[in-house]
């Protein structure tokens, strides 16, 4: 029974791999696009801080690169909620976001 059922999965094996290999994460050239992306939207943001709607089209640009570079990850999404926050567009909270993301993955 269990050389049948390993007959069964072998041929799978090439498949799961391929799928689990990829789970480690973007690469470091993504990495440093994203981290480019980062910096110039944080750049913008502490230019167009008191022009909302600017900001916050600048905003939505970049979580939507990021997700884009980066894949789905959930600290994209409070580094947007932050970056709605009118005071805290000072900080540089997309290249925070991106640098949580490389650490977390690594």
């Amino acid at each position: 029974m269990e050389n049948t059922l390993k007959q069964v999965t072998e041929p799978y094996a090439p498949i799961e791999g391929a799928i689990l290999g990829n789970a480690s994460g973007p690469s470091w050239t993504r990495f440093a696009v994203a981290f480019g992306v980062a910096a110039v939207s944080d750049a913008l943001s502490f230019w167009t801080e008191f022009v909302p709607p600017v900001q916050w089209t600048i905003d939505l640009i970049t979580a939507a690169l990021l997700f884009l570079i980066l894949g789905r990850r959930w600290a994209i999404l409070p580094g947007l909620v932050t970056e709605a926050i009118p005071a805290l567009a000072v900080f540089p909270v997309w290249v925070l976001v991106v640098l949580s993301i490389t650490v977390s993955t690594q």
